[in-house]
């Protein structure tokens, strides 16, 4: 029988702050048991395995995570979007270590908790609706999505792992990254000879 006032939810929180406390990678069901006060066994009547708990903190996340990009980035566009976006998702990875790091990791969610998440589909559709500012058409659109992405997780993922030793601030580098981004946007290089349309 499923202890009183423990939910999926509240496990699910338990686990996501035990992320950003000691990494995504030491989640493990004993610990978020000790973490509530429970025993290990009371916590599968809320998630079925530690896959199912690290999928639900990822889907947390993604909310989490797309809805400060939204709040960001309401009213913007150009230039001044694409930093309240970047500057969104760079603080939600510094303040939130673990559960950025489950919104990376290609995992098994269930497709039921899939379907009724928002957060996924919201950011895509954010990331697109930014980036459509600067007048790309596909593939490039999606070339632009992806190399986007590849820049500001490569970023705060070097930055988290002290990746940036030398003495220039990496404040200062991510300013200028963001206006090199930008410039690159508003002059995307045209198609190749011979690439798909």
């Amino acid at each position: 029988m499923p202890r009183a006032g423990l939910t999926a939810d509240r496990v699910t929180l338990a686990g996501a702050e035990l992320a950003d406390e000691v990494g995504l990678d030491h989640v493990t069901m004993a610990a978020v048991a000790r973490r509530l006060g429970v025993k290990d066994a009371s916590l599968y009547a809320h998630v079925r395995s530690l896959e199912d708990l690290r999928g639900r903190i990822a889907l947390l996340a993604a909310d989490e995570k797309t809805i400060r990009i939204a709040e960001a980035t309401a009213g913007r566009a150009g230039k001044d979007a694409l930093v309240a976006f970047a500057d969104a998702w760079r603080r939600y990875a510094h303040d939130h270590p673990g559960r950025y790091a489950a919104t990376q990791i290609p995992m098994q969610i269930d497709p039921e908790l899939l379907a009724r998440a928002s957060g996924p589909r919201r950011a895509v559709e954010l990331t697109y609706s930014m980036l459509r500012a600067y007048a790309l058409d596909e593939p490039d659109l999606t070339d632009a999505v992806r190399l986007m992405r590849s820049v500001l997780h490569g970023f705060v993922s070097l930055e988290a792992a002290g990746g940036f030793a030398h003495a220039r601030p990496a404040e200062e580098s991510w300013v200028r990254g963001l206006d090199a981004l930008h410039t690159l946007l508003e002059h995307w290089p045209a198609p190749r000879e011979g690439d798909p349309a």
